[in-house]
């Protein structure tokens, strides 16, 4: 006998059921401001034979946005996975909400972090709207439930994705789906948000406005913590940024502080002026372009 196939409709309504059948969870309050809702204490972590982070010490508070940056294979990406509770830590501890990420269910965690990964794949053909929804289903059961439309609706309003609400999301170009993430990641309403190169795809108009989103997050009391590539998107829109380097932090604090000339050219490996923007004060990170930037600020060769 052949099987149907199951609908959309059947999968996305399944998935709160898979929620609710985890037992009773606590509805996280509203963080006051300040708050530590993600913290990182002596965090190593090892993939493989390899160590990707180590000592790291880090904390995300509610009212902050949080930038982690540095040169590829720094381990921003593995950092934000640990923070998530999806990477483990091999030494330290991550704590979410003030306890150790191992205390909580998969559902009490997914009520307190919403993650947005790199990339986006989906096995169906899903429409938009309801790959966006999938971000409610933690609150299935709980008061908040009653809110999914405006949620949902608010969400896709933001990310700028109302338009083809009805697409299915696998025929979306890849800022499209990057956008459409981002929405669903909006939907869950958690207080802690964990985005992921959020701008990687995105053409400048879709980066300004994901990181006017984050800043607004911010100033509803959440705490967003991003990866970003973008020197001068962090140093715009970033409360802190976290420097990454051979799986330590070089440095963290204020954009303006840390984003000094020395650092950000041994870290990166490139000569880079830092300068103040004309109007905003803001760093700006300009690479060095002339006939000595084959040789490093501190004359070591690049």
């Amino acid at each position: 006998m052949t099987r149907t196939p199951p609908t959309p409709t059947t999968r996305t309504a399944a998935t709160p059921a898979r929620f609710l059948s985890r037992g009773r969870r606590t509805v996280p309050a509203r963080p006051l401001p300040g708050t530590a809702l993600a913290e990182a204490v002596g965090l190593h972590v090892r993939l493989g034979q390899r160590d990707m982070l180590a000592g790291i010490e880090l904390t995300a508070r509610a009212g902050e946005v949080l930038a982690l940056v540095g040169p590829n294979g720094a381990g921003k990406s593995t950092l934000l996975g640990a923070l998530a509770a999806d990477l483990p830590a091999a030494c330290g501890e991550v704590r979410i909400d003030g306890r150790p990420v191992g205390d909580w269910s998969a559902a009490d965690l997914a009520l307190r972090r919403s993650v947005l990964p790199q990339s986006a794949a989906l096995s169906f053909p899903f429409p938009v709207e309801d790959v966006v929804r999938m971000g409610r289903a933690p609150w299935a059961g709980t008061p908040f439930a009653d809110a999914d439309e405006e949620a949902v609706a608010t969400a896709m309003s933001a990310a700028e994705v109302t338009g083809f609400a009805g697409r299915p999301f696998s025929a979306l170009s890849g800022g499209e789906r990057a956008r459409v993430a981002l929405a669903r990641v909006l939907a869950q309403r958690a207080p802690l948000l964990l985005l992921d190169e959020p701008t990687a795809a995105l053409d400048l108009r879709h980066q300004e406005l994901v990181l006017r989103i984050c800043r607004e997050r911010a100033a509803a009391g959440d705490a967003v913590v991003v990866v970003l590539h973008d020197l001068g998107l962090a140093a715009a829109y970033a409360d802190r940024a976290a420097v990454l380097h051979d799986g330590r932090i070089a440095a963290d604090g204020p954009p303006a502080e840390v984003f000094k000339d020395a650092l950000l050219s041994r870290v990166y490996r490139q000569p880079v002026e830092v300068l103040p923007h004309p109007r905003t004060g803001a760093p700006l990170v300009v690479p060095v372009r002339a006939a000595h930037a084959n040789r490093m600020p501190d004359g070591q060769p690049s």
